[in-house]
């Protein structure tokens, strides 16, 4: 076997080491002599480096809980400062408008009758509280709104899904549907107010 030629037993001589060009050689040396006697410090006082590691960590820790936490405890104390748990709309209002909602629902317009609802009830938020609304609010985030009372807010998003189920899933709304929306605003305006007296 040690005479058949295509099988290699001799060791493979190693490539050749190749040479860094002294250019590199220079650099390498102006590092070392720069940057050595800081290694040397930071080698020597290692434990006060990682004491100062972890020390920065865990104010870096802090401050982004902080930061995180102290948007939301500001956003809870200004909703606390807005809210306005008893909140609703002068009793001869909220008659009004159901009168005029009532007129349109004996017509067999449904679909107007609830939008009036929504209409008037987002103008009766902006009047008792013009902060708590934009030009661009919409129903649903005027329903989210957490500063209203949770009867209110019930009250609005109910009207507010049949007002859009009318107006953008294409679907009239029937006598059932208008009685529903009647009775979720009467429920929050009227009965409180009925309550109260």
């Amino acid at each position: 076997m040690h005479d058949a030629g295509d099988i290699q037993f001799a060791p493979v001589p190693p490539d050749p080491v190749a040479q860094s060009p002294e250019w590199l050689k220079a650099i390498g040396r102006f590092l070392d002599w720069l940057l050595s006697p800081f290694g040397r410090l930071l080698g020597a006082s290692w434990n006060w480096v990682e004491i100062a590691l972890l020390v920065g960590a865990a104010i870096g820790v802090v401050w982004i809980i902080w930061a995180l936490l102290w948007p939301l405890w500001q956003d809870r104390k200004v909703r606390a400062r807005t809210a306005a748990p008893d909140w609703t709309p002068a009793r001869e209002e909220a008659l009004a408008l159901l009168e005029d909602a009532d007129r349109l629902a004996a017509e067999g317009r449904y679909d107007e009758a609830a939008h009036l609802l929504l209409q008037r009830s987002i103008g009766q938020i902006a009047s008792a509280r013009p902060d708590w609304l934009s030009p661009s609010s919409t129903a649903r985030e005027i329903g989210a709104i957490t500063a209203l009372p949770q009867s209110a807010r019930h009250a609005f998003a109910e009207i507010a899904g049949l007002v859009e189920r009318a107006r953008y899933a294409l679907r009239r709304l029937d006598a059932g549907d208008w009685s529903a929306a009647r009775a979720a605003y009467a429920r929050f305006a009227l009965e409180r107010l009925e309550a109260a007296s």
